[in-house]
């Protein structure tokens, strides 16, 4: 059931007036019956896993819990009878009771993602490095169907069975409400990767009908269907006619591209998120901001900060951290020191820990290597950055341009562009048909097809051209106003009809320049396949 179906306004529609009419106490009780009949619609077979990661996490973090009171309880009944030594080594067997169960947990769950999403690109792997020494022997692929938002509900769970082992909340004692934590409909597709104890807050809590919280979340997912139809599904074509033709078109056409595609992405997965943070808004829900205007930024360490938020925290806080500060990193760090000095040998191990985690990344996005290759290019380009710090410091005392205004635009600029040029990886899917188009932008001079009617041949029309312009332009002054604070506030603030001619305008703009009609059937959201 896809957010741009018909389908699934009917289902939202008929939800949230139900959801406003039965009783507050069997709000969130609707809230997983909806969420459980949504993700059946996908398929029944995918209810399978979600309920097994539910059973699995609920029974690990209750074992780990009561282990967690077990050890308070004895440790205080016999405070007066344990001696330093005893009560230590006590904890010692407790702790590895618990991390028996956590890591059970953790097995199983990235076992079955691992399973279902990685096992026919190993498979490929193994049947090349067979063809390479002659072997022929070809193992036959599994083709398993990946459950919608498996990576995005696994890594959710597994932080909450993380945060359960690291004793930083007690574990929900309802198993059915733990079942709604992993199962909400709305970041089910493509997120935001949302913690426990900041959605609990709203997610069980009663909620009564709020006209101006209603309105709000509305107006965010009208806002969200104006980026993905009108803009992103539109400029899908002309990037698909690029991509799918690379022996047509390259050189300046590949420009083109990453242009194109960073404006399409970037409309495409906002406005998804748009789309579900307006949705849990219209449900009473709070959902954190998963963007935060990140082609402003300055650097890619910095866009890495405002761009999928919620995934990149999850991958610092459960992965680089503990990595990075791990008793084998420590001893390594130590050597590093003795070897290459203080100041090189103790970043070792950060380098070490980023690399996995950017790895990592890559691999969650896809499972093919120009993911891998995607990942590995970000974390260079960031460790180059951070080792290049000293001289950009240097720089900027010498010449006195960090306060520039155009120097900040020449900093966004290059941030952009680089970050368009990894992302084309994402495009061709192929690492060597990438690097061989990144090529012909220096070797194939064809700048002037452009000015004699190149954008044409792209599969757009000079009016979706010129409805693109208009309404990218609407999107950079809103981010712009955003800086300042809520442009909804803002607007709230304005005459009603200003605010009515606005809403109405938006909406028209979706009805008569939205990519969808008869014959049409509206794309998937991008980070719906990760």
């Amino acid at each position: 059931m896809l957010f741009t179906s018909y389908e699934f306004l009917a289902f939202l529609a008929i939800l949230i007036v139900i959801y406003y009419l039965i009783p507050k106490k069997y709000q969130w009780i609707l809230l997983l019956v909806a969420s459980y009949l949504f993700y059946a619609v996908a398929g029944i077979g995918y209810l399978f896993y979600i309920i097994a990661t539910t059973l699995s996490t609920y029974l690990a973090s209750y074992k780990l819990n009561q282990l967690q009171e077990e050890q308070v309880q004895y440790l205080k009944d016999n405070k007066q009878t344990l001696s330093r030594e005893e009560r230590k080594a006590y904890k010692v067997i407790m702790k590895k009771k618990q991390r028996t169960w956590f890591v059970f947990c953790l097995l199983f769950n990235f076992g079955i993602l691992a399973v279902l999403k990685y096992t026919d690109f190993a498979i490929a792997n193994i049947n090349s490095l067979l063809d390479l020494f002659h072997v022929e022997t070809e193992i036959g692929f599994f083709r398993f169907a990946l459950p919608l938002g498996i990576s995005f509900y696994t890594f959710q769970t597994m932080g909450y069975i993380i945060d359960i082992y690291r004793e930083k909340y007690s574990y929900e004692k309802n198993i059915f409400r733990l079942a709604l934590f992993v199962s909400f409909f709305p970041q089910l597709i493509q997120g935001p990767i949302s913690r426990f104890d900041d959605l609990k807050q709203t997610l069980f809590a009663e909620h009564t009908y709020d006209a101006r919280n209603i309105s709000f979340g509305l107006q965010r997912i009208l806002w969200g269907y104006f980026k993905k139809l009108v803009i992103a599904d539109r400029l899908l074509i002309a990037v698909n006619t690029i991509v799918r033709n690379p022996q047509d078109y390259q050189g300046v056409y590949i420009l083109i591209g990453m242009f194109f595609y960073a404006i399409e992405l970037y409309c495409d997965f906002t406005g998804g998120i748009d789309i579900v943070i307006g949705i849990a808004q219209v449900l009473g829900i709070n959902i954190k901001e998963n963007f935060i205007r990140p082609y402003f930024s300055k650097s890619i360490t910095e866009y890495w900060r405002r761009w999928h938020i919620s995934l990149g925290t999850w991958f610092r806080e459960y992965m680089f951290y503990p990595i990075s500060v791990s008793k084998s990193m420590l001893k390594l760090s130590k050597k590093c020191r003795n070897w290459f000095g203080d100041g090189f040998g103790k970043r070792i191990p950060v380098y070490i820990a980023s690399v996995i985690v950017w790895f990592t990344t890559g691999v969650w996005h896809g499972a093919a290597w120009n993911f891998i290759v995607w990942g590995l290019l970000n974390c260079l380009v960031i460790l180059v950055s951070q080792e290049c710090t000293p001289l950009y410091l240097k720089f900027h005392n010498r010449f006195h341009v960090a306060d520039k205004v155009w120097y900040r635009i020449f900093q966004i600029a290059r941030t952009f562009w680089l970050m368009s040029f990894l992302r084309t990886l994402d495009c061709y899917r192929d690492v060597s048909t990438t690097f061989r188009m990144y090529g012909t932008i220096v070797t194939k001079h064809n700048y002037l097809e452009l000015f004699q009617g190149g954008l044409m041949n792209l599969g757009l029309t000079f009016a979706d051209y010129i409805v693109l312009i208009l309404c990218v332009t609407l999107i950079l002054i809103v981010s712009l106003l955003q800086r300042s604070g809520s442009v909804r506030k803002k607007l709230a603030a304005r005459p009603i009809w200003v605010r009515y001619a606005t809403y109405f305008a938006i909406f028209l703009a979706v009805l008569l320049f939205g990519a969808y009609g008869v014959g049409y059937d509206s794309s998937q959201f991008i980070y719906s396949q990760f």
